[in-house]
């Protein structure tokens, strides 16, 4: 539980630095100060509970460390939060941040923690995207100003857009932790037996699966720039950024293609650095 002591009010400064490894960090650094502060402290709950699910602790212990969160969480709610998390309880109040939305994130995390995942079907991939994804996308979208419909509508698609993202880039990162996130109804469609993480990712025919799924992270792309397009600019600023890096990474991933071997997938820094400017600065 280390970190979940470390990252949660601290000052600004300390709460940036465990966010500055995240892509996401250059989006939340063009943000006013109350939200950029807001969504600092957002990131790093979601950090906390990550950390936990991957963590090498006993699965017992892991489920524990995520209960004692919700039951933090409440505290927030309830106006007796522990002294560390004052300033995302203020943030709470302040954007009528949803506790549903900070428990969805922790029942995802807890997917993780009580069982590796290997091909889930597609309705638990599904939950798993909105719980882990769209929801800190809910929390999100509260902070940067949206209305309720348009922002819901955006981290539903945003979200699932970019953890599919994450999903495709990560596939022999995740089957040395004995897990796997493609759903196991494409894996039987090309006849890929959903048993075993390392044996799924290398599999002839896994490249025709992750086109697919490839093919439907940009169709949650498509779907969330329409939402962007008819949103008031400075409301979408920052998840335009989170889009674009994420974009990036998308095409990248696609470019490298999945066939073994497969190369880790760099970060275009020049093309992210554009991205920022380009949305930062106009």
């Amino acid at each position: 539980m280390a970190v979940s002591n470390l990252v949660v009010d601290e000052p600004e400064t300390d709460a940036a630095a465990v966010t500055s490894s995240s892509s996401f960090y250059l989006a939340m650094r063009i943000l006013p100060a109350t939200q950029r502060d807001a969504m600092y402290r957002i990131y790093a709950f979601c950090r906390a509970v990550d950390d936990i699910a991957d963590g090498n602790a006993p699965r017992p212990e892991r489920s524990a460390a995520l209960q004692r969160w919700r039951e933090d969480i409440d505290a927030c709610y309830a106006g007796t939060p522990r002294p560390l998390l004052a300033a995302l309880t203020r943030h709470i109040r302040t954007f009528d941040l949803q506790r549903e939305d900070f428990h969805a994130m922790i029942d995802g995390m807890a997917m993780d923690a009580a069982a590796d995942i290997c091909a889930p079907d597609e309705a638990t991939l599904d939950l798993y995207c909105d719980r882990v994804a769209s929801a800190a996308g809910r929390l999100s979208v509260r902070v940067f100003g949206m209305p309720d419909e348009p922002g819901r509508a955006l981290a539903h698609h945003l979200g699932r857009a970019l953890q599919l993202t994450n999903i495709l880039r990560d596939v022999d990162e995740d089957a040395v932790i004995n897990r796997c996130y493609l759903p196991r109804e494409l894996l039987a469609r090309e006849g890929i037996a959903a048993t075993n993480p390392s044996a799924i990712a290398d599999d002839p025919s896994l490249p025709r699966v992750c086109s697919i799924l490839a093919e439907r992270a940009l169709g949650h792309f498509r779907e969330a720039d329409a939402i962007m397009d008819a949103s008031p600019k400075k409301t979408v600023r920052a998840p335009r950024i989170m889009s674009g890096v994420y974009r990036c990474l998308l095409e990248r991933t696609l470019e490298r293609g999945f066939d073994l071997p497969r190369p880790p997938v760099a970060k275009p820094r020049l093309r992210l650095a554009m991205i920022v400017a380009r949305y930062a600065l106009f």
